[in-house]
């Protein structure tokens, strides 16, 4: 580890990040003269280089940064792949593997007990010898996440927990980073692959993260179970992250992920290369 990046991961530990978190989110959802949110979203796409040419058409100015950073996409931006599951969210799939037999994923040389990251520790069994993936979000990607299976949603998880930031540093000198920061875990029973989970894992000011199907702000922590079953298809929207960070997804035994890691589009197949 070089001086820096010692120093950045020791200032990270240091950092207020839940209240610096709430802060930045409180701030992105005021509300912003039409003027200052153009001159936002211009800094900001030049920025981040983000196409503007695929979101759905507004009425007037974003009304804060959070709507912008939110936005929706015009209808066919993302053409949905018929092969059985794809990819939950825009960004770039940094790795896809096996889940070993002692129910374990290895992610940038750590490793993460499958049933503590879906927060339940009875999931293990599920998951143990499935397949795991992980799409890391981008500041320029689109942030909403979709169903990458055709399936119903019965139960989601809001698993609380710390906001530390999931960028190289954070993956490498965070011990289980993806299990100690907040995250909701997404639980889809299919008919043919058993259950998958579409984890989003919170980070540093990305404290805030909602469903479709819970009717709230942000997820409640704990359980919730859904009085209906909740039908989705795959490219259905199922969360938002309020700035952006990372989904891991688990599956069960049988199917296996073969896309190459690289830069991925929700709806592409990740069954196989394009």
């Amino acid at each position: 580890m070089s001086v820096t990046t010692f120093a950045a991961a020791q200032l990270i530990r240091a950092l207020p990040r839940v209240r610096i978190s709430r802060a930045v989110g409180n701030l992105c959802e005021a509300p912003l003269p039409g003027a200052v949110s153009r001159l936002v979203e211009r800094a900001y796409c030049a920025a981040y280089r983000v196409n503007l040419e695929e979101a759905a058409p507004e009425p007037g100015p974003y009304v804060s940064f959070d709507a912008f950073f939110t936005r929706r996409l015009r209808p066919g931006a993302r053409p949905i792949d018929d092969a059985a599951i794809v990819s939950p969210s825009d960004g770039r799939l940094s790795c896809h593997g096996p889940i070993d037999p002692g129910a374990r994923i290895f992610v940038k040389g750590q490793a993460y007990d499958v049933g503590e990251l879906a927060g339940d520790g009875r999931d293990a069994a599920r998951y143990r010898g499935g397949h795991f993936a992980v799409v890391y979000l981008a500041p320029s990607d689109y942030h909403r996440v979709h169903s990458p299976v055709d399936g119903e949603i019965s139960l989601i998880r809001g698993i609380p927990g710390d906001l530390y930031p999931v960028n190289s540093i954070g993956e490498r000198h965070i011990p289980r980073l993806f299990a100690r920061n907040n995250r909701v875990n997404i639980c889809i029973d299919t008919p043919d692959m058993g259950r998958v989970s579409v984890i989003m894992v919170g980070a540093t000011i990305v404290g805030r993260i909602s469903v479709s199907m819970i009717p709230q702000p942000a997820v409640p922590p704990g359980e919730t179970r859904l009085e209906s079953p909740y039908r989705v298809e795959r490219g259905d929207e199922i969360g938002i992250f309020h700035l952006g960070s990372t989904v891991v997804m688990l599956l069960e035994p049988g199917v296996t992920l073969s896309r190459e890691p690289g830069v991925v589009r929700y709806g592409q197949s990740l069954l196989k290369s394009p």
